[in-house]
C-alpha cells in the first residue's frame, strides 16, 4: 500500500468548515489522474474522470473533514474553551494533545479538573466535553496574539504500523480519502476508460450533518452512487458476534444498513459479484447508528440513486488511536476501482438475475500500483 499518502493525508488538518489545507493536498494528489477537476462553494472537490458513457455518471465521495473543534472563548490564564465539531466520546479527550490553527500552529493540552481535588461524587460522574479547557501554556494577553474565537483546533497524533495494522488519528475518513485516490490512481494505470462518468467528489462538513454530500449530489445528480468510510470494528474482547460490525483483515466491508441508509440490494448484489469476480476480499456491514454520505447521495437526487457504500473496518472510532488493517486498505481500494469498471455490465433493472462472470474488467490492482509508488518513494528518499 502507498503507506506515505496516507500518512500525509491523515496529519495534513481539516476540522469541519476547515477543510482548506487538506484540499489543497487532495487536489495536488488527483489533478494528474483525471480529466477534469473544480471545487464546488462548499468547498468539496469534484475531480471527473471521463467514461464510456457520459449520460449516467457514478458519484464515489470520501469526506475531507475530521472531528475538530472552535475556539469559543479565551479564559483567564490564557486558557482555550470550545464547541466541539462532530461527535465525541468525551473521556477519550482526556491526556490528548491538539493544535491550535490561529495565526500560527500552538500546540495545547485538553485539561481538565485533576481527580485529586475532584469530591467523591465527582470521581463517579463520566466528564463531559464543557468540562474540558486547552491549556497552550501562555498567558492570556499571549495566546490573544496569535489565536482568535473561531478558530479550528484538531487533534494531533501520528501514524504508526503496528503489525499487520496501522493506528493514527482521523482514519474517519482519511481513510475514505486514500481508498478514493488510489481507486483514481489504479484506474489511470489500466489505461482504460470507466463504464461511465466517475465523479470522485471530496466533500466537506460530513461530521456536523453530510453537508457537503447534500450540496454535491444535487450538482452531479448521480445515477449510481458509492461512499468511500470507515465503519466500527468492534471485534474485540466481550463483543458478542452479532454487534462486532466488522473485522479487521476480513476484507473491503460492503454496506448494508447504518442510520442514514438502506443500501439499495442491487447495488449491494453488484459489490459482492464483482468482489468475487476480481478475488477481492469482503465481507458484509450493518451499522446500528451513524451515517454516511451514502444516505445524501441516495436521496437528493430527483428519483434518487442506486446507492452503497465500501467500508473500511475500524478500531476505535472518533479516536486519536484509530486502527486499521492495511489489506483492508487495499481490497477497498481494488473494489472501487473494479466497481467504477464494470457497472455497465450489471442489469440494474429490479429483479434482474446477474451471473458474476459478467463482470471481468479488472483494473490495474491498488496493492501494485501502491507499490510501485512505494518504491519511487524510497528511491527518492535514498538519493537525499
Amino acid at each position: 500500500m502507498n503507506l506515505e499518502l496516507l500518512r500525509q493525508v491523515c496529519a495534513t488538518p481539516g476540522a469541519p468548515g476547515f477543510e482548506d489545507k487538506i484540499r489543497d493536498f487532495i487536489i495536488q494528489e488527483v489533478a494528474p489522474l483525471v480529466d477534469a477537476i473544480r471545487v464546488d462553494n462548499m468547498g468539496s472537490v469534484i475531480a471527473i474522470v471521463e467514461g464510456k458513457d457520459t449520460e449516467k455518471p457514478m458519484m464515489a465521495a470520501a469526506h475531507m473533514d475530521e472531528i475538530g473543534f472552535m475556539v469559543r472563548h479565551i479564559a483567564d490564564k490564557g486558557v482555550v474553551k470550545f464547541l466541539p465539531l462532530g461527535g465525541f466520546d468525551a473521556k477519550t479527550l482526556t491526556a490528548q494533545r491538539v493544535i491550535v490553527h490561529g495565526k500560527k500552529d500552538l500546540i495545547g493540552v485538553m485539561g481538565v479538573k485533576p481527580i485529586h481535588v475532584m469530591s467523591p461524587a465527582e470521581r463517579t460522574k463520566l466528564p463531559e466535553v464543557t468540562d474540558f479547557f486547552i491549556d497552550l501554556g501562555m498567558s492570556k494577553e499571549e495566546v490573544e496574539k496569535y489565536v482568535s474565537v473561531g478558530d479550528s483546533v484538531t487533534r494531533e497524533r501520528d501514524l504508526v504500523e503496528m503489525g499487520d495494522c496501522v493506528n493514527v488519528k482521523s482514519l474517519d475518513n482519511r481513510a475514505g480519502c486514500y481508498v478514493l485516490i488510489e481507486a483514481l490512481r489504479a484506474i489511470k494505470a489500466s489505461k482504460k476508460k470507466p463504464s461511465c462518468n466517475f465523479v470522485a467528489a471530496f466533500t466537506v462538513q460530513e461530521e456536523v450533518g453530510l453537508r457537503g454530500a447534500q450540496a454535491g449530489t444535487l450538482d452531479i445528480l448521480p445515477d449510481f452512487s458509492i461512499a468511500l468510510d470507515v465503519t466500527i470494528a468492534c471485534d474485540i474482547p466481550g463483543t458478542p458476534a452479532h454487534e462486532q460490525v466488522s473485522r479487521l483483515g476480513e476484507g473491503a466491508a460492503i454496506k448494508l444498513y447504518d442510520g442514514s441508509i438502506i443500501a439499495d440490494r442491487r447495488m449491494v448484489q453488484f459489490m459482492k459479484a464483482t468482489a468475487e469476480a476480481n478475488k477481492i476480499k469482503w465481507q458484509v456491514e450493518m451499522l446500528p447508528a451513524g451515517g454516511t454520505d451514502a444516505g445524501a447521495m441516495q436521496k437528493f437526487v430527483p428519483g434518487g440513486s442506486i446507492a452503497g457504500a465500501i467500508s473500511v473496518p475500524t478500531r476505535n472510532v472518533h479516536q486519536v488511536i484509530e486502527m486499521a488493517s492495511k489489506s483492508d486498505l487495499d481490497a477497498a481500494v481494488d473494489l472501487l476501482a473494479a466497481c467504477a469498471m464494470n457497472v455497465d455490465k450489471w442489469d440494474w433493472s429490479w429483479n434482474s438475475v446477474n451471473q458474476c462472470q459478467s463482470v471481468c474488467d479488472k483494473p490495474a490492482k491498488a496493492s501494485k500500483a501502491a507499490a510501485k509508488t512505494d518504491k519511487a518513494a524510497a528511491k527518492k528518499k535514498k538519493a537525499k
